[in-house]
């Protein structure tokens, strides 16, 4: 696989990722940015980890967690294992390739919170590409919405935490997996690419087992009147 070695958060962090595949983008760091950390939640998963960027991120972050990433692309998972060695952080992580819908690869109500972009796409919606890494980031081939609140529901402990950037397009369709799921969502916060459009993606945090009380945070705005980047969005990728 073709990869180049790219600087992240700043330099923070060197990540080795595919040319031609998933790689880090402006969603990958707002989720990132999204996740909380609380007392005591120390097993992290991230489902459909790529070459494990938001893992790395997270344990560089939070220095009391173990992150689990899990993606079902072997090449993408043998860059994670590089990536996490090169950044002297592979006793904060591990990586497993495979699809985490086999229920053998993964320890039910083990995690404290699972974090996970999943592919925005219906597959009824979009034309496949020839480029199979891209289709599988890009569209519903291994991962749906209702495989996300399935999954966060066998692997989550009670009162864990899900955290997810998803299309806003497809809102209806993402929280009904959730609440069948017993999943309640308790943030919510749409992203906006300036002032005059509709909001793109929305990020989420549920809770496993929650009870009512959703909180919807002020809009987050990419550019501002004269195209260039907030200072609310230059700050996160400071962070």
């Amino acid at each position: 696989m073709n990869a180049s070695c790219d600087d992240v958060l700043c330099g923070k962090l060197r990540i080795m990722q595919p040319l031609d595949g998933p790689r880090v983008n402006m969603d990958t760091i707002l989720l990132y940015s999204w996740v909380k950390f609380r007392s005591g939640h120390t097993r992290f998963l991230e489902a459909g980890c790529a070459s494990g960027a938001i893992a790395l991120m997270l344990a560089a972050k939070f220095a009391n967690i173990h992150v689990t990433g899990i993606d079902i692309q072997s090449e993408l998972i043998d860059l994670a294992k590089i990536n996490a060695h090169n950044n002297s952080l592979d006793d904060r992580v591990d990586f497993i390739a495979g699809d985490f819908r086999d229920k053998s690869l993964l320890a039910q109500g083990y995690y404290d919170s699972l974090v996970i972009n999943p592919p925005y796409e219906s597959l009824y919606r979009s034309r496949e590409s020839n480029n199979l890494s891209r289709s599988t980031a890009r569209l519903e081939l291994s991962c749906t919405p209702e495989d996300v609140g399935r999954l966060a529901k066998r692997v989550l402990k009670s009162r864990g935490r899900l955290f997810a950037i998803f299309t806003s397009q497809r809102l209806d369709v993402f929280m009904n997996s959730m609440t069948q799921n017993k999943l309640a969502p308790k943030r919510i916060r749409f992203v906006y690419p300036d002032i005059n459009n509709n909001s793109g993606v929305f990020l989420i945090e549920c809770v496993k087992d929650g009870g009512e009380g959703l909180t919807v945070l002020p809009p987050l705005v990419i550019r501002d009147d004269y195209g260039k980047y907030t200072g609310e969005l230059m700050q996160i990728y400071k962070e």
